[in-house]
């Protein structure tokens, strides 16, 4: 893909690697709790469609580069593609994910399988550069979410000292250019890549890796994704207060059970998270 720029210094720390196992930042009284303190004093977020507007930055990108396509007028549907290719970033991110492709293999592999559906065949080389055509798009759409810094706000008004994170599933040289574009940079103290650390969500390290790294027990920890399973249920069962920012109103009643089981707060809107984790 045409990547971003890798990270050097930047005005956040971009805390990918395992701190140093003979000095741990927390000590042994402050372990993991199964029960979170009532008021977190650390606030993580997952990043792409949690505080930044992913969902909308890839609809976007893909309607504008599919136009260039010479076979697009045969599939005019532009919402039935941009649903083909959210589901074509599902499939092969788990696959990156999961370790069967490497990062920039699944970005090739989505784009092969997109336009291979016009009848283009595209190898590996031709893949990766018709992906980097669509991630300028992408980039050019790159915005966060109406409430992402009013959320921020209002949770340093009610939580006076409160500190913010992120952990992503993802590479540090593509998210952390996210976090610098659309001015999170400044709000937010750590950037914890799964990429860079080697452990993904819902694995309980790499919440306590997080936790570790501000000196906090996770007891005394929230962590609000926009993924049920992957993001608040894994952040419940590493100790920390689970927070599922629901924005699409997709809960079934398997979902709001399963939630409920793991202590899982569940919101619509990040509006509503300084009171949920307050007025508890």
């Amino acid at each position: 893909m045409n990547a971003p720029d890798a990270m050097g210094a930047a005005p956040f720390d971009t805390a990918g690697s395992p701190a140093p196992s003979s000095a741990p930042l927390f000590a042994a009284s402050s372990a993991p709790s199964s029960m979170p303190s009532s008021t977190p004093s650390l606030v993580l977020f997952d990043l792409d469609d949690t505080l930044f507007a992913h969902r909308e930055a890839v609809d976007l990108g893909i309607t504008v580069h599919r136009a260039t396509l010479d076979s697009a007028r045969f599939a005019t549907n532009d919402a039935a593609e941009v649903t083909r290719w959210h589901a074509l970033e599902e499939q092969h991110y788990h696959r990156y994910l999961s370790g069967e492709l490497d990062f920039l293999g699944q970005r090739r592999a989505r784009a092969h399988d997109f336009v291979a559906a016009y009848g283009i065949e595209l190898d590996e080389a031709a893949s990766e550069r018709w992906y980097n055509e669509y991630y300028l798009e992408y980039e050019n759409a790159w915005a966060l979410h109406d409430d992402a810094l009013p959320c921020l706000d209002e949770l340093r008004h009610t939580i006076p000292g409160v500190r913010f994170g992120l952990i992503t599933n993802g590479e540090l040289d593509y998210q952390a250019p996210k976090v610098m574009t659309v001015g999170l940079d400044p709000h937010i103290e750590h950037l914890i890549s799964s990429g860079d650390l080697g452990i993904t969500k819902p694995d309980a390290r790499i919440f306590h890796h997080a936790c570790e790294i501000f000196g906090v027990a996770p007891s005394c920890a929230a962590y609000i994704g926009d993924r049920l399973h992957t993001d608040a249920i894994g952040a419940a069962r590493a100790g920390l207060t689970g927070v599922w920012v629901d924005r699409l109103g997709s809960a079934t009643e398997e979902d709001v059970a399963a939630a409920a089981a793991s202590g899982v707060i569940v919101i619509r809107t990040l509006r509503e998270l300084a009171s949920a984790l307050t007025d508890r």
